[in-house]
């Protein structure tokens, strides 16, 4: 199992939320209002400055075989080209419980 982390626009959440609904069996997302701060980088010489934007982040726990899916779907649906796209982070898990039923690893999701 792996964890996918997705830091992205809140203007193209609804395309991203949309892009990974037509994964097959994809188990669910967990989604987030953050904010942060970002290196931004002057035109000129000037020392890089710091300002807080709003994001969304989307955190979901699938199956192997599903990663590059879920990947290139977020990647694909939340791309700009602009600046501050955001960013896709893939994280291994090594154990999940369901509270309700206490089904454990891949039955969990």
């Amino acid at each position: 199992m792996r964890e996918i982390k997705a830091i992205i626009r809140p203007d193209r959440l609804y395309d991203v939320v949309r892009a990974l609904h037509d994964i097959p069996d994809l188990p669910g997302v967990t989604i987030s209002n953050v904010r942060g701060v970002g290196k931004q980088h002057p035109a000129d010489d000037a020392s890089p400055t710091f300002e807080e934007i709003s994001m969304a982040k989307l955190e979901i726990v699938v199956p192997l075989a599903v990663v590059d899916n879920v990947v290139q779907a977020i990647e694909r649906a939340g791309h700009t080209g602009r600046v501050g796209d955001g960013k896709i982070f893939v994280l291994p898990v090594e154990h999940a419980i369901k509270i309700r039923s206490g089904d454990e690893d891949a039955r969990a999701l």
